[in-house]
């Protein structure tokens, strides 16, 4: 077993005479899920908490310099490492990240972390302070015996908004699908008072949908692990979602601590940590920001598909030939590029030199949050994972959506349908984990039009803008003293302090 560093492990005598909250963490070992939980532990140890988080080796590594940072500034966090048996679960070996998982083995995954519990328990058990509280993705149902077996509260963490848990939980709650055979089929999402349809496809519930026992019986485990939580935490802020935060809170019977965006963090820090983040092996941020430095304020279209999805070499194709037809700048990331066939691979040469200068193509991982805060850039068109949707939101970009799977098409319904600060291209079916393949390709004009929409002239355009520009100053003061989210954040820390 590793850990954050020898100091970091080791030096808990200054945590032995206080009497402060100590969270572990455990997050799913995925870039959507990892980034902020990490993000959240450290804005809990800037209020005075200690904070532990454990992961697989190469997860940790992800986020080992971030973590490292804080403990050197003084905050009492550590990061310890937990490797998986993979011959235990049938794992290949070194599959120890969510991201990079096989399919086909993804049952052996999360078979393979729930072995973690021993050890992570008699981890625990022998180095002080001893734990107040169990922070764990809700994808990690038996940590509700870790927490049992150590005589402490567990709170769910979501990496997601209360609109889109709201939304699948009365869905499931008040059987929207029932007599529903088409999964493609619309259907109002019951016990709101604004009016949202979804599918089946777009919301089958959390580990729902899949054609095999196992995973049927793993989102019962889920469920039931959920409704078992002492609390939720959640990367959201009641000021952008009152309604959805009050009745989810009401739904599950539970308190709901919202305390994002908490990116946020990483603003009192250095450009290099917030460069890292997520990524050891990030690009050389300076790059990118000297790109950036030429263009005009708001010029700069930003696009990027997270850490899961990818977009297939025709997808590729139409959407390199809309972003060039839409004559706006833009930096495109382009995960694990070297995947793509040979057709595509040189389409992507070709782009970028006819683009150059006005097109900037990053190939492998980006500084996200670096790029979305500066000037230049004026819009992000993301596959609306919930870390990006609200990092948008917390630099005051509006968006294009582009949805693949899971949480996205809720996501998506929030920010263009609630929120107003977005423009769908049009997704409506799962790009990835189908039951049955079929090609859905986004045509450049489709691309080239949307883009315009949300970068280019206008009144809509403006007052998309305005909103966006109008919910970071909301988004902002959430994070300060006084609001909303510091608020959750201080009030967890005295609330799982320790018996003095």
């Amino acid at each position: 077993m590793g850990s954050q560093g020898q100091a970091a492990t080791d030096d808990t005598a200054g945590c032995r005479t206080q009497a402060a909250a100590h969270f572990v963490f455990v997050p799913l070992m995925a870039q959507g899920h990892l980034i902020p939980a990490v993000d959240t532990a450290l804005l809990l140890a800037t209020h005075g908490a200690v904070c532990t988080i454990v992961g697989t080796p190469a997860t940790a590594a992800r986020v080992r310099p971030t973590v490292d940072s804080a403990w050197k500034s003084g905050l009492q966090v550590r990061l310890v490492e937990f490797p998986l048996d993979y011959a235990a679960a049938g794992l290949p070996d070194g599959a120890d990240n969510a991201d990079n998982v096989p399919v086909g083995y993804m049952k052996n995954y999360f078979e393979a972390v729930a072995l973690l519990r021993t050890p992570i328990e008699r981890y625990l058990r022998a180095n002080a302070p001893f734990p107040t509280c169990v922070v764990s993705d809700f994808c990690h149902p038996w940590t509700t015996v870790l927490a049992a077996n150590l005589g402490v509260p567990r709170l769910s963490f979501f990496s997601m908004c209360a609109f889109c848990l709201l939304c699948q939980h009365n869905v499931e709650r008040f059987g929207a699908y029932a007599g529903v055979a088409d999964d493609n089929e619309p259907v109002v999402v019951p016990g709101l008072e604004k009016r949202f349809v979804v599918t089946r496809a777009q919301a089958p519930g959390f580990f729902r949908g899949i054609p095999i026992p196992w995973w049927e019986e793993f989102a019962d485990y889920v469920e039931r692990a959920r409704a078992e939580a002492d609390g939720v935490i959640m990367n959201t802020f009641e000021e952008m979602e009152p309604e959805y935060v009050t009745g989810y809170a009401a739904a599950r019977k539970m308190k709901v601590w919202t305390v994002g965006p908490v990116s946020v963090y990483h603003k009192r820090g250095a450009e290099g940590t917030l460069a890292a983040r997520g990524n050891a092996a990030a690009i050389d941020a300076g790059e990118c920001l000297r790109w950036l430095d030429d263009k005009d304020p708001g010029s700069v279209m930003y696009v990027s598909f997270g850490s899961i999805a990818r977009a297939e070499g025709k997808q590729v194709v139409e959407l390199g030939l809309g972003l060039e037809a839409s004559g706006h700048p833009f930096i495109w990331v382009l995960r694990n590029a070297d995947d793509y066939d040979a057709a595509a691979r040189a389409f992507l040469d070709e782009l970028e030199v006819r683009v150059a200068g006005r097109g900037l193509l990053v190939r492998g991982w980006a500084p996200q949050v670096l790029i979305l805060s500066h000037a230049a850039v004026g819009g992000f068109v993301t596959h609306c994972g919930w870390n990006s949707t609200m990092e948008a939101v917390a630099a005051g970009l509006p968006m294009v959506t582009w949805p693949h799977f899971t949480d996205q098409f809720l996501n998506e319904k929030m920010v263009v349908e609630e929120l107003g600060i977005g423009v769908s291209v049009g997704v409506t079916e799962p790009l990835m984990y189908r039951a049955a393949e079929k090609e859905i390709v986004v045509g450049r004009s489709v691309v080239e039009d949307a883009v315009r929409s949300v970068i280019g002239g206008g009144e809509k355009a403006e007052e998309r803008r305005r909103r966006a520009r109008a919910l970071a100053i909301k988004a902002r003061a959430a994070m300060q003293e006084g609001g909303s989210s510091h608020r959750n954040l201080m009030d967890l820390v005295d609330r799982f302090k320790t018996a003095s």
